[in-house]
This record gives C-alpha cells, structure tokens and sequence, in this order.
C-alpha cells in the first residue's frame, strides 16, 4: 500500500470509485477477443437471470463461460455453435424485462 502527500500535506488512503455513466447496465453480450462459440446456453424469447451462463465461447484454447450481464428476456441471438466471432460484435441481446418499446 502506497500513501500519497497531497499538496497540503493530507493522507488519502480512499481508493478511488468509478462513477457509473448511468448507472444503468447493458444487456447485450460481446466478446472481448476474438474466439469460437462453442455452446449457446439460451433460446430465443427465454427468460435469463443475472450471472446466469447464456454461451461457452473458446478463446485462445480456453473455454469461458459468458454470463448474462442483467435479467430479462433474450430478445437476438447473433451467433451459432462452432462459429468463429470478431471482437466487439454482439452475440447476444437481454432486454430487461421492465423495459418498455
């Protein structure tokens, strides 16, 4: 642990916090690096909870399991098994359930 002297001579120890840019999270799962679907765990129109696993993606000879980053509704599904997925393209689409069109 590092203790910094700020200008006036104070100690701060707080970590720093990451301000939410709206606090609200996104529903739609993307790879970060480039892999290879492996499962899909979900269906169309399925009912997900948060944390839940929806894919198993392999990505540089590792199996990951990709969880559903909030709760609701699985509304696209942009991949298939055994097919290989650029970076960044989403995969797959949870709209919250309290969200209205």
């Amino acid at each position: 642990m590092y203790k910094i002297k700020l200008p006036e001579g104070q100690v701060s120890n707080a970590p720093r916090k990451r301000s939410a840019k709206s606090g609200k999270k996104s529903g739609t799962i993307s790879s970060s690096i480039p892999g290879k679907v492996v499962t899909i765990e979900v269906e169309l129109g399925s009912k997900v909870e948060e944390g839940q696993v929806c894919m198993i993606l392999e990505a540089m000879k590792m199996q990951n399991e990709i969880n559903a980053p909030i709760s609701g509704i699985v509304s696209e599904i942009n991949c298939s098994p055994g097919v290989s997925v650029d970076a960044n393209i989403p995969l797959i689409v949870i709209k919250a359930e309290d969200d209205e069109e």
